[in-house]
Order: structure tokens, then sequence, then C-alpha cells
């Protein structure tokens, strides 16, 4: 490790900017080359994966941590679910904050390796990045954790917990583990990097994720499928039946038409159509569904999406009237509502219907809340501060559509802690997807806050107390 980089004295000729770069930069190419290492092993944790990869992910993780001086290094072990690394750095002093660094070593499959332009397990630069499977989702954000504690040589000016997770991706029982043992999560302000930027270059606060639910919808009409041209007409069509019923679900405008379910004006930033157009891949000339403005249609209000649908396929389809159609809607709402309560909105509309004079079965499925973090306490304010000299502009507020179940565990697990998420990823680094891709800028970018914000929220933690003690 570079000596000037490991020495934590540059902090004594205080933390200008022009210190914090250099610090920074000294790391950048042994922070690329440690995240190549680490990108370059398919710690895949899904089912029919090898599960050695995941566990050797864990181990160089582990000895990264040894390396920049965590000696307080543990594992947590759940019903099937891969290691999640523990590991804790005390406060320098009495007063100091406890500052949680959550981020997770495990991948996404990378799919149909054709569509890639170089093998996805092996790190490959781009111009101005880095191209890997997991590179952003989630190992860039890994090594900006331990970047920041290598910038402080290991003594940095809060308290450190450290929560790595290895099967985030596929979902495990730690999800609705932290409340169950909240001493192990106890913390101040929590740093969750498992997201990004809205576009590069925009320093981005994620406040906000929707919340989730399923259900199963199903039409059985016949015993069994019997001649079109026989029965065609006067025989009750299941798929027809469920066709009507799902188009139900939308108004001519695509705008969801559920009562029930909560939608309201996005005050935060969001992206342009034609971002939002090259992200989903939609072509020209093919409209958005919907009204308003795009924040509220992604994230502060509901969207339906038919995910499954269980009928003949074309290819197999015989000339008959469908006995049974089943479907698998996704329901994402708002921030703030109860997804059981949205789930049960849902439900409640098909029930209703009578396509046809037929009823549904209508089965909720799992579900999961959203979360809308509080803006105004001392960890955003440090956090402003620090993002504005990573990306050397004013951080903006955005949300994302998905959902980060581990955040809600944590939430309840340690409800006075402030929760913020950033982290290298920007929204057009083609996470899940072929050709993914870390930018050096945000990477950088990402290091300089997140060292920035551990200087500056021990600075306004004291500051808060010593003005609550007057």
């Amino acid at each position: 490790m570079n000596q000037e980089a490991n020495d934590p004295h540059w902090r004594r000729a205080g933390t200008s900017a022009a210190a914090l770069e250099n610090t920074v930069d000294a790391l950048m190419d042994g922070v690329c080359a440690d995240l190549k290492r680490l990108a370059a092993i398919p710690s895949i944790a899904f089912p029919g994966f090898s599960p050695e990869p995941v566990l050797q992910a864990r181990d160089l993780v582990v000895a990264l941590l040894r390396d920049v001086g965590v000696a307080d290094i543990g594992e947590l072990n759940l019903p099937d679910t891969a290691p999640v690394i523990t590991g804790a750095v005390p406060p320098p002093t009495p007063d100091a904050p406890t500052v949680l660094l959550y981020g997770h070593y495990d991948v996404q499959p990378p799919g149909d390796e054709r569509l890639w332009t170089s093998p996805p397990f092996e790190p490959t630069d781009i111009e101005g990045g880095i191209r890997a499977r997991g590179i952003a989702d989630d190992k860039s954000n890994l090594m900006v954790h331990i970047g920041a504690l290598r910038a402080y040589g290991g003594r940095p000016p809060v308290g450190i917990k450290i929560i790595f997770e290895g099967q985030e991706e596929y979902g495990s029982a730690f999800d609705d583990y932290p409340p169950t043992d909240p001493d192990l999560f106890a913390c101040d302000a929590m740093i969750i990097a498992d997201t990004g930027n809205i576009r590069p270059g925009t320093p981005t606060l994620t406040t906000a994720l929707r919340g989730s639910a399923v259900v199963f919808v199903e039409v059985r009409t016949l015993n069994a499928a019997v001649h079109s041209g026989e029965y065609g007409g006067a025989a009750p069509d299941a798929l027809l039946v469920l066709l009507k019923a799902l188009a139900t679900l939308h108004d001519v405008h695509g705008d969801v038409a559920v009562e029930g379910l909560r939608r309201e004006p996005w005050s935060g930033t969001a992206l342009t159509d034609d971002e939002f157009r090259e992200l989903a891949g939609i072509p020209h000339g093919t409209p958005l569904i919907g009204t308003g403005g795009l924040g509220e249609r992604l994230w502060s209000g509901p969207a339906i999406t038919v995910i499954g649908l269980d009928a003949p396929p074309v290819d197999r389809a015989a000339s008959a009237v469908v006995p049974h159609a089943r479907a698998k809607l996704n329901l994402r709402v708002h921030p703030q509502q109860d997804p059981r309560e949205a789930q049960g909105a849902l439900v409640r509309h098909l029930q209703r219907l009578r396509p046809f004079g037929i009823p549904l079965t209508v089965t909720p499925g799992d579900a999961g809340p959203g979360y809308e973090a509080a803006t105004d306490g001392p960890a955003y304010r440090a956090a402003r501060t620090a993002l504005r000299r990573g990306w050397g502009a004013d951080p903006v507020h955005a949300a994302t559509g998905g959902s980060i179940p581990l955040v809600n565990g944590l939430a309840k697990a340690v409800p006075d802690a402030e929760i913020l998420l950033f982290g290298a990823e920007d929204n057009l680094c083609n996470l899940h997807g072929p050709d993914e891709r870390v930018l050096l800028s945000e990477l950088r970018g990402a290091l300089i806050a997140e060292t920035a914000f551990l200087a500056e929220y021990a600075a306004t933690y004291r500051a808060g107390a010593t003005t609550a003690d007057r």
C-alpha cells in the first residue's frame, strides 16, 4: 500500500479538498487492482451454482479487511444463507459516533454470455472504467468501504461496524434477521452502498424505495379444452376472462386504476424521458405509458406489471377454447404505504370483477415494505457536504422503484439510526445486464465522498452533542 495513503496523519494538514483528493488518488490504483481481483470471482449465490466461488470471495474480502487493520472480524451463518461478514473498529473517542457500512459480495448470474463484449468474469479495462459482472453491483461499493478505511490507515474518526452480505441478489433469511439481534447492528448512521447516482457525475442520495407485493389471479371455466369451432362463441374462454380482468387494472392512459393505492407527486430529481428510454431500451416512437412526472410513475406512485402468464403457448396452440389461465402480478407501491394494505386493495379490485359473469380466484403472495428516509439529521447534513466534495456538484435526492428488503430490517433493528444510500454505481452501469461496468470517475467520487463523510459526520455529530449539552 502507498506509504502516504497508509498514513492517517494526512489529516493533520486539514481535510482540505486538495489533501483529500491527493489521498484518494494515491489509493486508486490499489483499489482498482483489488476490485478486479474480486470481480474475477464468480460469486453467484443462486441455486445450481457452486458455492465455492462465494466462499472464495468471502475469503478475499476478509483478507482485505484484515490488511487495512480491522482486527475484530466475525461471521454470521444462517440457514441456507451464504456467510455474512461482520466486523468492527472501535470509536476513537467516547463521543465519536458509529457508522455501519453495508455491501454485498455476491453477484447476479451473467445471463447469456454471448451478449457480453468480453467474458463476464474477466475484468476488462474500457474507456473510463472497468467491465465485469458485479463490478458495479456491488463489488465497487465494497471497495469504496475498504478504500475509505485505507484513507484513514484503518483508524477512522468514527466507530465502524461492517456488514458485508453474501446472498443479497437471491435473497435469504438475513433480510429479516436484524430486528432479532439489534446489538449487532447498533450504530448512529448507516451507509447502504448498494445504489449510485441517477446519472454519472450527479451525486445522488437515494431517499425512498417502493414497496412490493405479489398477487395471483386464476380462472377455470371448463373441465378440459374443447374445439373452438364447435364450442367457441358460447363456451367461456378462460383466457379471455383473464385478459378482460387484467385490462381493468389501468385506465386509457396507462395509469393504475385500482382504488386505494397511494400516489403523490415526486419532488426530488428524476430521469428525463430520453434517459429513461435509453435505460429501458424503448424503441423510438413507442410511447411511455401513464401520465404525470416520471418520478411519481416510477417512485412515488403504484405500478402493476403482469410478470407471468399461464396459457397455451402460440407455437403449440390448438384450435380449442382455453379452460384454464393464470397470471402473476407484481405490484409496486408508494414508499410509505403498507404493502399488505396495497395488496389488499388489488385483491379486492379483482375479486369484485365478474368478467362475462365468471368469478376469479385471487390469491395474495409475498409482500415487502418500502422505505422513506428522514433527511434532516446530522448524518444527512454531513452526507450532502461529502457528496458535494466527491463530485463537485450539489447532491440531489432520488428514489428507486426496486426494493432492498434488508433496509427495512435494519430500520427496525436500529430505528434511531440515519440510513444513507449512495455509492459508485450509476443508472447507466447496466447492472444485472450484459456488459455491466463501473466508471472510474464514479468510483473515485464515491471514495472521496465516503472518506469525507466519516470526518464530516464525526465533526457534525460532536457539534450537535455539544449544542444539546448547553
